[in-house]
């Protein structure tokens, strides 16, 4: 974006306000900065359109279900968030996501914009948003047609401020022709952001054991909390035990077990040959797939 000084100090701003306010015990109670932020971060995109254009031919309603606003020929021809995989956050780690829009206008593109934004309605429920602080990295790879590079921080401590963000986001995505032309998608697509998952104090026993023998497996699994910024028990989950033969790499299921209301698992299985057993929880829609380490059985 051309125009960013104001917003990244907005930004700046708004996270020492959100600051002061958080709860001792859990992270936050609340990000009232979340659509002011959007706001914002639109008003200057229109204003990056403004200073490009020469001339203005009025927006043009109605171009295709989803867009907000549509100003001449530009065209959005493709947006790609993270690799078209979700996006998954723990407790403390910053995650860099980098979004790609592709766009096209007969004059040749002159940027292009974009941000992530939770809530159901774009002009009155926003609660959540994450919005880079630099300008978009564009590779011109025609004279009408550009690649746009934006890149964002997801963070647990700032934007992720509380566990029911979890799950599906927004993506805005606009783009500016070099005759000022502007389009804007205020939900081109939908990305999910999700908590991280993790097994943990993986154990398989008895080792060694006998063949046609009981080995019992215990493990816990866990997922992050945003709001406390801690992993906690994820109870009522299936989790599926798995086991891959010496020598091999590919695990198949063994069985699929229920962790306890704490997160914990404990279950048996009949050894009948030597080699590796692990716990795999597959992902759902606010929470990333975990895979526990391996623990190897030798069978006498």
């Amino acid at each position: 974006m051309r125009i960013r000084t104001s917003l990244a100090v907005a930004t700046a701003a708004g996270a020492v306000a959100l600051g002061a306010f958080a709860a001792p015990a859990a992270h936050a109670d609340g990000t009232p900065n979340a659509a002011s932020q959007v706001s914002s971060f639109v008003k200057d995109v229109k204003a990056d359109a403004a200073a490009k254009a020469s001339s203005k031919t009025g927006a043009k309603a109605g171009v295709r279900p989803g867009v907000r606003y549509v100003d001449g020929d530009v065209t959005i021809d493709k947006v790609t968030v993270n690799g078209n995989q979700d996006i998954v956050a723990g407790t403390s780690a910053v995650k860099t996501v980098n979004i790609y829009v592709t766009a096209t206008d007969p004059e040749g593109i002159y940027d292009a914009h974009a941000m992530l934004w939770h809530g159901t309605d774009f002009e009155n429920d926003v609660d959540g948003a994450v919005i880079p602080e630099q300008d978009a990295d564009c590779d011109y790879w025609s004279a009408t047609s550009a690649t746009c590079k934006i890149t964002v921080k997801v963070d647990p401590k700032g934007d992720l401020y509380d566990s029911f963000l979890a799950g599906k986001w927004n993506v805005y995505a606009a783009a500016i022709g070099n005759d000022g032309d502007l389009i804007e998608d205020d939900t081109y697509k939908n990305v999910w952001i999700k908590r991280a998952a993790q097994i943990t104090s993986m154990n398989a026993a008895p080792e060694p054991v006998k063949k046609g023998k009981t080995i019992t497996a215990t493990a816990n699994l866990s997922r992050a909390s945003w709001s406390y910024l801690k992993y906690y028990g994820y109870g009522s989950q299936s989790v599926q035990l798995q086991f891959a033969k010496s020598g091999s790499s590919t695990y198949t299921t063994v069985k699929t077990v229920k962790t306890s209301s704490s997160g914990a698992l404990k279950t048996t299985a009949t050894a009948n040959a030597s080699g590796t057993w692990r716990f795999y929880f597959p992902k759902n829609g606010t929470t990333s797939a975990a895979t526990s380490a391996g623990d190897y059985v030798a069978v006498n």
